[in-house]
């Protein structure tokens, strides 16, 4: 699958973007909800933000390998499809400089029930956090850059739940 590549199958509907502009979160619910026609019982959104980090950074910069990135989100997509019965999957990941406040990273899965929904969207996420092929270099206000942030023994620990 590639970016803003949409499919529907037996599996219900994705869509996966890797892209560097903001994402409006109202948006993108509006568009999926469009086209479940009353049918779902329960869409579940994640957004994940950036930091500021207690005022130390001014903010962070994602890289990702392009293709790649689209190909890893696609796969667990398909597999969060293959687990739950979702009607409806939407993914959005930026890369580039984004600042605090901003929106980093968006899920979207709609279910007949909540508990799919939100199964779906924690393991969507938690591999996302994890194992996606991206790389976040803070920006600091000092104005110098820092480290490459890896993902916490926290992070890890809920992804492994999955296992």
């Amino acid at each position: 699958m590639s970016a803003g590549e949409t499919t529907a199958n037996d599996r219900g509907a994705a869509a996966i973007s890797i892209q560097s502009a903001p994402f409006d979160v109202a948006a993108e619910m509006a568009a999926l909800s469009g086209t479940l026609q009353g049918r779902t019982g329960a869409i579940v959104t994640f957004t994940g933000l950036c930091r500021d980090e207690g005022g130390r950074l001014t903010g962070l910069e994602l890289e990702h390998y392009p293709g790649m990135a689209e190909a890893e989100i696609g796969r667990v997509v398909e597999a969060a499809q293959d687990r739950w019965p979702l009607q409806a999957v939407r993914v959005i990941h930026r890369h580039g400089l984004v600042a605090p406040g901003d929106g980093i990273v968006l899920v979207v899965t709609a279910a007949s029930h909540r508990v799919a929904a939100f199964e779906a969207a924690s393991f969507l996420m938690d591999y996302l956090k994890t194992k996606a092929p991206f790389w976040k270099r803070e920006h600091l206000a000092d104005g110098t850059m820092g480290g490459w942030v890896e993902a916490t023994g926290a992070d890890d620990e809920a992804a492994s739940r999955w296992a």
